[in-house]
Order: structure tokens, then sequence, then C-alpha cells
């Protein structure tokens, strides 16, 4: 009997993969954090998603972002906070769970505004003209009807005096204002002493957050697809956009021509101005 090597001897080595070293989401997430000396606070604070939430990335639970969409966007918003490059961390997210996921609905945080149609208001205008030509009507009707009492007066009695018509001076009428134009859009009569942004959602839906210059919250929620909102202040207007691929977006009348994906969560502050001063 020969002793030599088992087949199983034979079999080539397999070495670990270099991707099997990296470190995971939510780990790399941590150390990066750590090394940019920053506290989850202060990352909750300087990207606005809660601190559960980053408390529960940096564990690799994704659970609590609402979906693949919302969970990409705070993985590239922290990785942005915490000096880490998104793009690979975003890539490594996708291998993980299926790819890239295909566009889904945001998850209703608010329900939106109803914008409710104001109610006609009454046209006094047309009542008055209605109103005066009854009484001009009126004293026709009965100017005529004592002509004719009169026309069998001078029947019976016999012909009357011919009088003299009374010169009658012509109506003049005052030159009505003519009434301007309205302009083709509200946002095109933006005043230049403020700064006017205005949002359109053209498909899909997003979660909108509206903030003045001094902190004041102008808005908090969901905007559907065909709603619009308009924000002003005296000084800036800062914008968390949920889904900022499903937006169009005009700053002092003229619209912003970046291009932003769906799902993508964009922190903007414009002031007074061109869009690029903003």
């Amino acid at each position: 009997m020969s002793i030599g090597n088992s087949p199983e001897d034979d079999r080539p080595s397999v070495d670990p993969s270099p991707e099997d070293d990296r470190p995971s989401i939510g780990r790399a997430l941590q150390q990066a954090r750590i090394a940019a000396g920053l506290t989850v606070d202060e990352v909750s604070s300087s990207t606005r998603v809660r601190i559960p939430i980053v408390h529960a990335i940096e564990q690799d639970d994704f659970s609590r972002c609402g979906g693949d969409v919302y969970a990409r966007g705070h993985i590239r918003t922290i990785a942005r906070a915490v000096a880490l490059d998104p793009d690979p961390v975003v890539a490594q997210y996708d291998a993980d769970h299926g790819g890239r996921p295909a566009p889904t609905p945001a998850a209703p945080l608010f329900e939106a505004e109803r914008i409710r149609p104001e109610r006609g208001r009454p046209n006094w205008t047309a009542a008055m003209v209605a109103a005066i030509v009854a009484v001009i009507g009126f004293v026709g009707f009965t100017l005529f009807n004592g002509d004719d009492g009169n026309k069998d007066n001078h029947v019976a009695e016999g012909p009357a005096p011919q009088q003299k018509p009374t010169p009658t001076k012509p109506a003049t009428t005052k030159p009505t204002n003519p009434k301007p134009d309205p302009s083709d859009s509200a946002i095109a009569a933006v005043p230049k002493d403020k700064v006017t942004v205005k949002l359109s959602v053209l498909d899909d839906k997003s979660w909108i957050s509206a903030k003045s210059h001094n902190g004041k919250l102008l808005f908090d929620g969901t905007l559907l697809k065909g709603e619009s909102k308009t924000f002003q202040d005296d000084e800036r207007v800062d914008l968390i956009l949920g889904n900022a691929g499903a937006i169009e977006l005009y700053v002092n009348g003229k619209k912003v021509e970046d291009q932003f994906e769906t799902g993508q969560v964009e922190r903007l502050s414009y002031t007074k101005g061109d869009p690029e001063v903003g």
C-alpha cells in the first residue's frame, strides 16, 4: 500500500476576497465619524437625520429608514457629513441589497396640505348695471304710459299748445382706466427685496422641509404629484428635499437647472438675487 497525498490535498487554496475584508456600511460610517471627531448628535444636527436612525445605520439596521430609496439617501448624506466618499458606500449597500432599487413611492410621513379653491365673490358691478337698466326701463315705461294718457285728453279737450322741447345735454361718460394685463405667472413678479422659492412636484411625491433665515419652520410635509408650494423670506430660505428628482425648482423667478436624482436627499439654501447667488 503506497502512501500519497489525498485528493483533498491537491485542491487549490481559495484566497479570501479583498471585499470580504472591508468593514460593513455601518462600521465604516462609525469609524469615519469617530475619525472626524464628531458625535452622533452632531451628525444628526448637520444632516437632519434623526438620532435613532443614525444609531441604527451604524449598527447596519436599515429598517428604520423607510425603504431602500431613503436608506440610500441617508447613507449618502451621513457619509458626506463624516468626510467619507459616499459613492462606494452606496454601491456596497446596493450590492448587499440586490442592486440599485427602482424608484418607489416615498413613505407618507406627513399629510400634504389640501389646496382649497377660494369661493367666488359676488359680481357687484354686474348687479349694479342690472339695477340701473331696470330703473331706466321702469322710468321709460311710466313716461310712455303718461304720454298715452295725455293724447287721450288732447282728443277730448282740443289741441294743446305746442311746447318747445328743452335741449338736453349729451351724457358724458368718464373714461375708464384700462386694467393691466395679468402676468403670465405669479412667480414672474417676485419682489426684488425678498427671496422667493417655488417648488412643484412633477411625478411621484416628495417630502419637503423649508425654514426662514431665523430658523422659523415655513413647511414640513409631503407634496403629492401636481402640487406646488411657494416660500418667501427677507434674507434666506433653507430647504431639505427628500425626493429631489421629482421636484421642479424656481428661485427668484428663475428655474434651477440642477439635475437631482430620484430618491436623493438635498439640502439647499437660497438668498436674494439669481439662483447662483443663493
